[in-house]
């Protein structure tokens, strides 16, 4: 006969675990102002911090440069999104096309977390390039410039050797270079565009990251950027969405390719972004209202809103994350799967 159970033992210390599954959840109510009343930023959300006025249908040519971009705030604010808790202190990042758009975002941020921070740009844009090793520094990092044709594989060679010699290692890679021209027909698209699109996007990447395989270990990260999935392709960036679209199954590949080697490689997915290179597109004739209209955001998103996601692929916070696209789409019109 088995001894009488104490019923105050694991009843009174874990509760009757039958009791409550009818009951009807009692929810506290709201308090009717949790705002300071002297506070009118408080009742405004962060999506909605950036203005929202149409576009114009071009800002500049072809090849779009940061300092041209007519926007409010303007893009060389610094803000780039970071905590500053040293998430990265002590990693050494190259960052690929660092000098505008995201990858300066990136790399601000990067450096605003701890990282030691080398970039590529384009020789046009030494001034741009200029400015972004200036906030680098500025967050009390080394800042490595590294001007080069992305086109060409000893190049890109190259460019990671020279990073690797003055940062002393890698530890993160971001390939965000993009080539962007709009042709609103293929037949009068060229061969030598649809090429060169194809070498500064997708070879280039091939390139950079065999490059940078040798002197990345355990723990290192790989980042790209692509395009959401399931998002619609531009009708007037044919060789552009082509591009992105393989960039995302590069990522997955690439991903499973160097998981045993304890690499992560994972995707930035943003939509739409306002870029230098997309003010120096021609919209489509009658298309001048913000994108992403119909959305509940309904505005551009700006590259220094992505910052925070590249610092969290890049960061041990994501150490089990890899293979991923993550989405960063102002709406659901978009047609992103986050």
């Amino acid at each position: 006969m088995q001894p009488k159970r104490n019923d105050s033992s694991r009843r009174v210390i874990f509760g009757d675990p039958g009791a409550g599954l009818c009951e009807k959840p009692k929810v506290a109510p709201a308090p009717a102002n949790t705002l300071p009343a002297d506070s009118s930023a408080a009742t405004v959300s962060p999506m909605f911090e950036y203005a929202r006025p149409p576009p114009p249908a071009r800002q500049q040519r072809w090849l779009g440069l940061t300092s041209a971009m007519k926007l409010k705030p303007s893009p060389h604010s610094g803000h780039c999104g970071a905590r500053k808790s040293k998430r990265l202190l002590g990693r050494r990042a190259l960052v690929i096309g660092g000098e505008s758009e995201m990858g300066r975002a990136a790399a601000i941020a990067f450096a605003a977390e701890g990282a030691n921070v080398a970039f590529s740009f384009l020789p046009a844009a030494q001034s741009e390039a200029d400015e972004v090793a200036r906030l680098i520094r500025r967050a009390g990092r080394k800042a490595i410039p590294l001007a080069g044709d992305l086109c060409d594989e000893n190049a890109c060679s190259q460019l990671v050797a020279d990073a690797v010699g003055e940062l002393g290692g890698l530890d993160i890679l971001v390939s965000n270079a993009t080539r962007q021209q709009a042709v609103a027909d293929i037949e009068q698209m060229s061969t030598e565009q649809f090429d060169a699109t194809f070498r500064s996007n997708i070879y280039a990447m091939f390139w950079l990251t065999k490059a940078a395989l040798p002197h990345l270990g355990p723990g290192s990260s790989i980042i790209n950027t692509s395009t959401p999935a399931g998002g619609d392709a531009s009708d007037i960036l044919l060789d552009y969405s082509a591009t992105k679209g393989a960039i995302m199954v590069f990522t997955k590949s690439l991903a499973k390719q160097l998981a045993n080697r304890g690499i992560r490689v994972n995707a930035v997915a943003p939509e739409p972004i306002w870029t230098p290179l997309a003010s120096s597109d021609d919209p489509v004739s009658g298309e001048q209202c913000e994108a992403g209209a119909d959305d509940c955001i309904a505005r551009f998103g700006r590259q220094a809103e992505l910052a925070s996601t590249y610092v969290l692929l890049a960061s041990n916070e994501s150490s089990y994350a890899t293979g991923q696209l993550y989405g960063a789409v102002g709406g659901p019109g978009s047609g992103c799967i986050p």
